[in-house]
């Protein structure tokens, strides 16, 4: 596959077919796996080879195909799929973390992710250091000799800040420390997070890789001694398996994800240049206008905007009043997906914070998130614009 474009691995990658030879990946509805004899579930138990499972907690030919395919995809050694994204995002932190380590992450994450490093991670005796990620000196100032990881969105949820990969990576990795990031909002169509240093690369599959709104999922990828070694231990005995039906959706997605994601992405970048401005906002936020203040390192990084833009419409009020006369964007809090999806994320996915912690990452209360999907963009700005006539 070393040779194929990303849009044929997307399609091809990973494939096990059964004796029958079919042309869709088959689901392997099960939760666990027969032996030959009791000699060889001894050895099994004691060594896996490359194709063969014991529990479906440990592995799945379903979710194996899925995990090939989108380490193969992405540029990476492996990958190990998980339950949800949070469930990726807790393993991979957690599974490489002790009592006394030290984390530097930037402060600007998506709610969970923040309560993982608040909440989770000091509680265990892991001290966690906050920066903006946006700022190279902050970095550099609070990671330390022993500093054990870091951890940031490439791009975060929900301000669109963009954070220099390569620059982090390298502060990073003059002390050994282990350079975690997570990429939904980048996708991994867009995703060039290993090449520029990352070592673990972490995704919500229930965004654009399902991209339909079907299921939960999450994946981690990196190096095969760190997914195997480190990982998948921590994983397989705290039980963040992703089910095979849902692997096999994940398959299903990534066939058209490409796609996909350049199609919601061209009516992002649209949508940004025909709202900015508008006297109805107050600023409208996207990597993909020159007016953003990372908008030179998102192309250098990405080579586009991605598909997610935030609209600040002054106040909580105007924003309810927007959000309730939408009649193609649907209010949810998902993003990535078909539909397109509008979050106020400050009554919503960012509510646990206090309201000094949303101002100081820009969460005003008249922002809202909005995921592009794949409906005409012609359509979604009518349906835009004829909301902010509300107001």
């Amino acid at each position: 596959m070393d040779d194929w474009s990303k849009r044929t691995k997307a399609v091809h990658g990973g494939v096990r077919r059964s004796q029958y030879n079919e042309v869709s990946e088959a689901i392997f509805m099960t939760q666990g796996f027969v032996y030959d004899s009791a000699e060889q579930a001894e050895a099994r138990f004691q060594q896996l080879g490359d194709d063969e499972f014991i529990y479906a907690r440990y592995g799945n030919p379903t979710v194996r195909m899925f995990e090939d395919r989108i380490a193969a995809f992405e540029g990476a050694e492996d990958a190990f799929a998980t339950a949800s994204g949070m469930a990726a995002v807790n393993g991979a932190l957690v599974s490489m973390l002790k009592a006394g380590d030290h984390v530097v992450s930037a402060r600007a994450l998506f709610g969970s992710c923040l309560y993982i490093l608040e909440e989770v991670l000091t509680r265990y005796g892991v001290e966690v250091s906050f920066v903006d990620g946006t700022d190279l000196a902050q970095w550099e100032a609070a990671i330390r000799p022993d500093t054990k990881a870091v951890f940031f969105e490439s791009i975060s949820n929900p301000t669109l800040e963009v954070i220099d990969i390569a620059a982090v990576s390298k502060l990073a990795h003059a002390v050994g420390a282990t350079v975690v990031v997570d990429n939904v909002f980048s996708t991994p169509v867009y995703s060039n997070a290993i090449a520029l240093g990352a070592d673990v690369v972490v995704y919500s599959a229930t965004k654009h890789i399902d991209g339909q709104g079907r299921a939960l999922g999450g994946v981690v990828l990196g190096a095969k001694d760190y997914v195997r070694g480190v990982l998948e231990p921590y994983l397989k005995h705290t039980g963040g398996a992703l089910s095979p039906f849902s692997a096999w959706l994940m398959l299903k997605g990534m066939e058209t994800l490409e796609l996909r994601v350049r199609a919601q992405t061209e009516s992002a970048q649209m949508l940004a240049e025909a709202l900015e401005g508008h006297n109805a906002l107050s600023r409208v936020l996207y990597p993909g206008l020159r007016s953003h203040p990372q908008h030179a390192l998102c192309h250098a990084q990405m080579g586009a905007g991605g598909t997610v833009l935030a609209l600040d419409l002054g106040s909580q009020e105007r924003a309810f009043k927007f959000l309730n006369a939408l009649k193609i964007v649907v209010i949810s809090n998902n993003l990535g997906d078909a539909k397109s999806i509008a979050t106020h994320p400050a009554t919503t996915t960012h509510q646990r914070l206090a309201d000094d912690q949303k101002a100081a990452l820009g969460i005003t209360p008249g922002l809202v998130r909005l995921s592009v999907g794949l409906e005409g963009g012609n359509d979604l700005l009518r349906d835009v614009e004829n909301a902010l006539l509300a107001l």
